[in-house]
């Protein structure tokens, strides 16, 4: 259905946090730059006679509006969720929107597994001693609990799980609570996805992260779209996006980003974590009905690109099939990593920064792609301005999702 039958939504505000940068301008610049920071991981309950790689967050700036008593009790995933939604709420002036009429979609789910290792293994030999805050904490929506509160949001709020798609998921999820007139601003946050060893070995023997290739050079071990990738590498972050009704927009005098056009969800009907050319070109073509633009009008595609053996195939597969060889191509994640549930939202925020900006960001260590002839950015940042873009995201479980972003004028 094209866009037209449902009320315009626009982006109003977009906040990030990242190992590469927190906050839009660094961020950006980072990207621009190909900033990567990736290295043998430290946090407490990521090793275990294992040396795996990926990007962490150096340092957290909290807004400061937040309690700081609440911090004490607030795991990393929250303390993240917190300080980004607090840089989006400012960049959107919510602060005198009617909070019933605000809602928020956490996008993710078994979001904090780190932290509950750790919280198991401290109370191992006095489980009776165990903080009663647990009881709460391990449910995702503790992160919706910590952000309603802080904000005084008081319109819907829930959490959506779809693998590494649930960011962009709730992106969709919250255009579809403005259209469907629920509230008149829903705020979509990917929230940061913590894990432990546990999950980290599991990915590794499942084939879908790397690098025991790079493992004396980090820094080259994320290489999307590569014929020597070997895998992701994770990367914490987490991707904040405020969805508005134009119409509400407009009564506040907001400035949008950009008109987010059109969407697609797909499925596989398949719960392996192997991904279909065929599910993932639906998914990009009903975007594209829906904002009622032709392959031939998608300037650029940030793409899923994972840095997966088969992941990555597939995925040019679905753009080649959908018309789309001509559009600029890049990939968020050689630079951040994947943020898993916060991907899609991140990588969000990174296509709104970019058509802003008008300048693509490099793929970064796409040295021999497998598949040279596309229009790729590769080493060096490009000029261009971007009237509409592709954003897509992919998730085990056979997920598949799209959306259209249109410049605003």
């Amino acid at each position: 259905m094209p866009s037209s039958s449902w009320p315009e939504t626009v982006v109003t505000g977009v906040g990030v946090t990242s190992a590469i940068g927190q906050g839009q301008e660094a961020f950006l610049g980072a990207l621009l730059n190909a900033e990567s920071s990736f290295g043998v991981m430290q946090r407490p309950g990521r090793q275990k006679d294992s040396a795996f790689i990926g990007a962490e967050i150096a340092e957290l700036r909290m807004p400061d509006a937040i309690d700081r008593k609440q911090l004490r009790r607030a795991s990393l995933s929250a303390q993240v969720a917190l300080a980004t939604l607090g840089e989006a709420w400012q960049d959107a002036g919510l602060i005198d929107v009617d909070p019933i009429r605000i809602g928020l979609i956490v996008g993710g789910s078994n979001l904090q597994q780190r932290d509950m290792l750790l919280t198991r293994e401290a109370y191992a030999e006095r489980e009776k001693l165990l903080s009663p805050a647990y009881g709460v904490s391990f449910m995702d929506t503790d992160l919706c609990g910590f952000c309603s509160e802080q904000f005084g949001i008081r319109g819907l709020a829930c959490t959506v799980g779809g693998a590494s798609a649930s960011g962009q998921l709730a992106v969709i999820q919250a255009i579809q609570a403005v259209q469907s007139e629920q509230v008149d601003v829903c705020i979509a946050l990917g929230a940061l996805t913590d894990l432990s060893h546990w999950e980290f070995q599991g990915l590794r023997n499942l084939g879908a992260m790397g690098s025991d290739r790079f493992a004396e050079q980090p820094e080259l071990a994320c290489r999307p779209f590569d014929r020597d990738r070997d895998g992701f590498i994770y990367g914490e972050c987490c991707g904040v996006v405020v969805v508005e009704s134009e119409a509400s927009a407009q009564r506040r005098g907001a400035v949008p980003y950009a008109r987010l056009a059109g969407w697609g969800v797909a499925m596989d009907a398949n719960r392996q974590p192997d991904p279909s050319p065929e599910g993932e070109a639906r998914a990009i073509r009903m975007a594209l009905q829906r904002a009622g633009r032709a392959a031939i009008d998608i300037d650029y595609v940030n793409t899923h690109g994972t840095g997966a053996p088969l992941g990555d195939e597939t995925e040019l597969r679905a753009i080649q099939s959908c018309g789309l060889s001509h559009a600029y191509l890049n990939a968020t994640k050689s630079i951040v990593g994947h943020g898993l549930s916060a991907a899609g939202a991140v990588e969000i925020v990174a296509t709104l920064l970019q058509m802003k900006a008008g300048r693509l960001h490099p793929t970064k260590n796409l040295v021999d792609p497998i598949a040279p002839s596309l229009n790729w950015v590769r080493e060096r940042s490009v000029a261009s301005a971007i009237d509409t873009a592709l954003t897509l995201s992919m998730g085990f479980g056979g997920i598949n999702t799209a959306l259209c972003l249109r410049s605003y004028s």
